[in-house]
């Protein structure tokens, strides 16, 4: 290769990683000690009690508990991840900077746009698991033009982050081979090779998660797959006016199930809601079906039978979840919900506000940032043969793919499930900008460097 503009971008370096490093003091000072929320609740109280479940991820739950002794509490889980968040930003744009320093630095300020900072300190795995693949692909990308000495060790620590964050979010096991084909081929995107190693790699990231959950960390079997079951089978019920549970109800129960149960932001309805609470109260404790063969063989008979109706449903769901204003940032005490989590923070307390004022606008609905990933594939996949339009189309081609599965597999619409596709469609933006300046790399140079590395 040609010496590039702007050469390595050392001298900028330092300059981009200050500026990660300020973005990442200002998130302690708005976050810090972390917000801990229900589910990370749910995590750590497991950590404290010996016990280990696939309800929560359990590689979340491992991971927790080694990294508590740092700041007991929600405050290990926030610093990881948000010293994750900014140095995958930093690297970005350290990489960025070999062409220009403005675009370097560029790349970093785009960390601290909204809604993505706003999230880094609320304790969820929706936001571990995308700080994770930002670093995957960060890392990917800084060292996609590197000697191989360089290059395969970072390829590997990459893989790694893109199998730790399918551990964190199983759904991301249909999005994760798009990532994985960068990781491994980073130069330049081709889609004939990434189509062909498709289903190979989902099915080792498959073999992988189920080794990792049940013989290295010895998960119990809580059946989470089971929530989406009575979800759509409720779905079903609603609008095929028939009961399709795999038990009877009194009259007055059928006419509530067929009306006033259903809510298509999420299976809760069926579970801790008022007054339709008796659903799981039936299947889980009376009947006892719940996790059992019987449970998921009356969901494939209400697909069958009803399957119009089963699309109204994750039609329903979906355009909840990508164009209702949701809920965003967890802002209460776990403890006492009239309370604010962090009242003492003067960050956290603006930070909230400023999350008010936005909320009503695009930047909090899933929709925008599914079209803004698309737009980003539709603009990278001509450059994909550059290092940069590579990893802008896998960066946003995952996002896309992953917001998409819960198409099938939602059951609750809340903005963070989406979250990935902030920070790709960030990302990814900066990646097709750079990438315009970059030169095409010749199919002969190509082979020259596979032979010669």
């Amino acid at each position: 290769m040609g010496a590039q503009r702007g050469g390595w971008g050392w001298p900028s370096a330092p300059l981009v990683a200050a500026l990660a490093g300020g973005g990442f003091a200002l998130t302690l000072f708005v976050f810090h000690p972390g917000v801990m929320t229900y589910d990370s609740l749910y995590v750590y109280k497991a950590i404290a009690e010996g016990r280990v479940g696939d309800w929560q991820s359990p590689v979340m739950t491992a991971l927790w508990a080694v990294i508590d002794p740092i700041a007991p509490g929600a405050g290990s889980m926030f610093l990881f991840t948000a010293s994750l968040y900014w140095f995958g930003f930093a690297l970005i744009g350290i990489r960025l900077a070999r062409r220009a320093p403005w675009l370097g630095l560029l790349a970093v300020l785009l960390g601290f746009m909204p809604p993505a900072f706003m999230f880094i300190g609320i304790i969820w795995r929706d936001m571990l698991f995308a700080c994770v693949w930002l670093c995957a692909a960060a890392v990917a990308f800084t060292v996609a033009e590197a000697r191989a000495g360089l290059r395969i060790p970072a390829q590997f620590v990459s893989l790694m982050l893109v199998a730790l964050g399918v551990m964190l979010r199983p759904n991301a096991l249909v999005a994760a081979p798009i990532l994985t084909a960068y990781v491994l081929w980073p130069r330049r995107f081709a889609w004939k090779r990434a189509a062909l190693a498709y289903v190979p790699t989902a099915l080792v990231l498959f073999g992988l998660m189920q080794v990792v959950y049940y013989d290295l960390l010895g998960a119990v079997r809580q059946h989470p797959l089971h929530s989406l079951y009575v979800f759509d089978l409720g779905g079903v019920t609603h609008f095929s006016k028939e009961n399709q549970f795999p038990t009877t109800w009194s009259p007055a129960e059928q006419r509530r199930l067929v009306t006033d149960c259903y809510d298509p932001y999420l299976w809760d309805a069926y579970w801790h809601g008022r007054p339709c609470s008796f659903v799981m109260g039936r299947i889980e404790n009376e009947q006892k079906i719940f996790g059992t063969p019987v449970l998921s063989a009356a969901w494939r008979r209400a697909l069958a039978a009803h399957p119009a109706a089963y699309l109204q449903h994750r039609a329903a769901f979906m355009g909840t979840f990508l164009l209702r204003s949701n809920y965003t940032i967890w802002t209460q005490d776990v403890g006492d919900l009239s309370k604010l989590a962090l009242p003492d923070n003067r960050g956290f307390v603006a930070l909230v506000a400023v999350s008010d004022a936005l909320k009503p606008t695009p930047l909090f609905r899933v929709a925008f940032w599914l079209i803004l990933c698309g737009a980003i594939c539709a603009a990278a996949w001509r450059r994909r043969e550059t290092p940069a339009g590579a990893f802008a189309l896998a960066v946003a081609g995952s996002a896309v793919v992953y917001v998409l599965t819960y198409a099938l597999v939602g059951v609750a619409a809340d903005f963070r499930y989406a979250y990935w596709a902030v920070p790709a469609a960030l990302a990814g933006g900066a990646g097709v900008v750079v990438s315009r300046t970059m030169p095409v790399i010749p199919e002969a140079e190509r082979s020259s460097a596979a032979r010669n590395p």
